[in-house]
């Protein structure tokens, strides 16, 4: 930015005007002295004043020229020796510097402007010289001020003069002497203010001070060192050191998405919330006890409308409340194409997402089973791990938490939403699980219910009302009944027996008629949480339907009609067996004997028999030799014969006797007693010892055998066929 215009010499006595030769003005000292005493100069007290030095007399300010004169002085003054010191401000420059001012700043600029046009308008009526007088005497400021801001805008473009008229305070002169520091001191005060920590800055300046003495570091003032600080240290460059990159997070403007290009049912998302409300949850022992929690609440939500479309209520997160609730959603609003699931285990399961390429915990494995989800053929979505921005159902969580946690009804059992927040009356009541679930679906109702919303696709309306409303219009896909068992039943991936084909899964055994063809594969079972005995609905890996699987209840150890009852069915499934194994075989033995007796002999077979051609001589038979009678046994020959016989009997015995049956649990629990019998002596055992011992006494087998051996002592390892004695 130029500075204000000021001419080489602005006080001129008469004989330098005269000596100066500028048009408009007589060039003798004696017409200079008329020409002022007739324009009455003297009269202006602050551009008239008598000279000091030798010789005295008056000088005059170059502004009571005549504008002719002025102008020749003016280009003059623009015309130096050497090169100015300061190049003109670009008007790019000029414009960028006025946005940076305040207000304030721009509002004297628009103040100078203004009196500048009411100079210009007034010019050439009166002349510059009396307009610009009558105009500091309107605006009540100085008259030099407005030449010095005509001499700011003199040769700029009308609609720049304001970026060129805002005030340029320079403070260079009002600053003083900068004060001047150690660097170490510097780097060691910021150092220990930027700590995660988040020091107190006059204790980190008294910490640099006493380091400072200690060190010879040359000190400045605190406040000197705190503009300092806050100069060369930028605000985010604090947060990040002091708070961490979460809180420099929150600085970046979260972003905002388009809902409009969106339907009903076309995008879901889901979440778990915890109610800050005591509840009377039931225990499953039959006790009729009950313990008291914080109920948890998975819902799922439309994106588009915010409408709550399901929702389920169990003490802890988990993927079975999920799979029903996802249950839920379908059965009555459809499939939707696209979900939006939180990162925790609930979610990210195998049994809900199995084989989804990006998600946020597991790899995917050939033989993952694939998820609900997959097999639904809606596309999952895994939102930022501690983002309540990237799921919008958040939103709709604190309503709950405002509206349906504080109801009056649940006085008493509010808890409060963080610890510091418990209310006077905290842990005074519970409320029962009943009564508790019946006020949440009030409230959910209500929540979707409420009319005014000023959502982006609500426009006043209710969630209801715009959910139905784009509902009507949307394509919707609705499930099967053979879809339904997916979200209905969990899934397991499970071993059928290698001979039975028999399951074992959670304590109960699982077995029909047809399972021989799955005998020994690995299985998917689904089935319903809430009743484990209605059976598995069992599928291929590849989601293929085999058929169901009954519950086999166990029976009583003394129950007669059950043995009974089990015989029955297993004499029926023998008989069935056999039935269709004679159907499969038409012909028996003998059937097949008589055709064959009936067939034609084979191609090239002899029909007739062959006669040798070559005959043998007889062979001589060797002579017997003659049976000579042996002698008769002495008596130590017959003790010594009777003890070889009864030796040799004894070991004949001691290899027929029967060995172990390795199906006996016993077996197994012994030859592990052994072993830790021989690592209590300090014996050592070879690797795959210790590794079979290892995993042994991980097992149910391991656990029920011991507990046997402690209640009935040493004499229980030595029952069953095959015990050491």
């Amino acid at each position: 930015m130029a500075k204000a215009f000021r001419p080489n010499k602005e006080w001129w006595t008469p004989k330098e005007l005269a000596e100066a030769n500028l048009p408009g003005l007589p060039t003798s000292e004696r017409r200079i002295l008329e020409r002022a005493k007739r324009f009455a100069w003297r009269t202006h007290a602050r551009l008239a004043r008598r000279r000091t030095g030798k010789g005295g007399g008056w000088e005059y300010h170059w502004t009571l020229l005549p504008e002719v004169a002025q102008a020749r002085l003016l280009a003059q003054a623009r015309k130096p020796a050497a090169a100015p010191a300061t190049e003109p401000v670009d008007r790019t420059e000029a414009w960028a510097f006025y946005e940076q001012q305040t207000e304030k700043h721009r509002e004297v600029a628009r103040m100078r402007l203004e009196a500048i046009q009411m100079v210009e308008t007034l010019a050439p009526h009166v002349g510059k010289d009396h307009a610009v007088r009558e105009v500091a005497r309107l605006r009540k400021c100085s008259y030099r001020a407005i030449w010095t801001w005509l001499a700011l805008v003199e040769g700029i473009r009308l609609d720049d003069r304001l970026a060129y008229l805002i005030p340029r305070y320079s403070r260079a002169g009002n600053r003083g002497t900068k004060a001047s520091f150690s660097q170490d001191f510097w780097e060691f005060l910021k150092s220990d203010y930027l700590r995660p920590s988040g020091p107190n800055f006059r204790a980190c300046y008294r910490r640099a001070l006493r380091v400072a003495e200690a060190e010879g570091w040359e000190t400045a003032g605190e406040r000197t060192m705190r503009r300092h600080l806050e100069r060369d240290v930028s605000e985010l460059t604090m947060i990040l050191h002091r708070e961490g990159s979460e809180a420099l997070k929150r600085r970046f403007p979260s972003q905002t998405r388009d809902r409009l290009s969106l339907e009903a049912m076309e995008a879901v998302n889901a979440d778990y919330h915890r109610f800050d409300v005591f509840v009377r949850w039931p225990l499953d022992d039959g006790s009729g006890g009950f313990e008291i929690v914080r109920p948890q609440m998975v819902a799922f939500q439309d994106i588009y409308s915010g409408r709550i479309l399901s929702w389920r209520i169990d003490r802890t997160p988990n993927k079975v409340g999920v799979s029903l609730a996802l249950g839920d959603m379908i059965e009555r609003f459809g499939i939707p194409e696209r979900i939006v699931l939180d990162n925790g285990r609930e979610f990210a399961n195998k049994f809900l997402t199995g084989g989804v390429p990006t998600r946020f915990r597991f790899k995917v494995k050939d033989d993952d089973i694939p998820g609900v989800l997959v097999q639904l053929g809606i596309n999952v979505h895994w939102a930022t791990p501690y983002s309540g921005q990237s799921k919008p159902i958040e939103r709709a969580f604190r309503d709950l938490c405002e509206d349906i946690a504080k109801d009056p009804r649940f006085e008493g059992a509010y808890t409060g939403n963080r610890p510091d927040a418990k209310p006077e009356n905290y842990g005074s009541r519970a409320i029962a699980l009943e009564e508790f679930i019946r006020i949440v679906s009030e409230g959910i109702e209500e929540h979707n219910a409420r009319g005014g919303r000023r959502g982006q696709t609500t426009m006043g309306r209710s969630i209801l009302e715009t959910f139905e409303e784009s509902y009507r219009r949307a394509p919707i896909r609705k499930a099967t009944a053979e879809q339904r068992r997916l979200w209905l039943m969990g899934a397991e991936g499970v071993n059928a027996h290698a001979k039975t084909g028999l399951i074992k899964f959670m304590g109960n055994e699982y077995w029909s008629a047809w399972m021989h063809e799955i005998a020994g594969q690995k299985v998917v079972a689904r089935f319903d949480p809430a009743d484990l005995r209605a059976g598995l609905q069992l599928y291929r890996l590849d989601g293929t339907f085999l058929g169901q699987a009954a519950c086999k209840l166990a029976a009583g150890f003394f129950d007669l009609e059950e043995a009974r009852a089990h015989k029955s069915a297993q004499r029926r499934w023998m008989k069935a067996e056999k039935e269709a194994a004679e159907a499969a075989r038409r012909f028996d033995a003998a059937k097949l004997g008589e055709f064959l007796d009936g067939a034609a002999p084979p191609d090239g077979a002899p029909t007739e028999p062959l006669e040798a051609k070559v005959v043998s001589l007889p062979r001589a038979r060797p002579l017997e030799a003659p049976r000579v009678q042996p002698a008769p046994m002495s008596h130590e020959e017959r003790a010594a014969r009777e003890a070889f016989v009864a030796d040799f009997n004894a070991r004949k015995a001691e290899r027929q006797r029967p060995t172990e049956d390795e199906d006996d649990p016993r077996f197994f629990f012994r030859r592990a007693l052994e072993m830790e019998a021989r690592q209590e002596a300090g014996e050592p055992l070879t690797r795959d010892q210790e590794r079979w011992l290892s995993s042994y006494q991980q097992t149910p087998e391991y656990r029920a055998q011991k507990r046997i051996h402690e209640d009935l002592g040493s004499g229980f390892e030595g029952g069953g066929s095959g015990a050491a004695g």
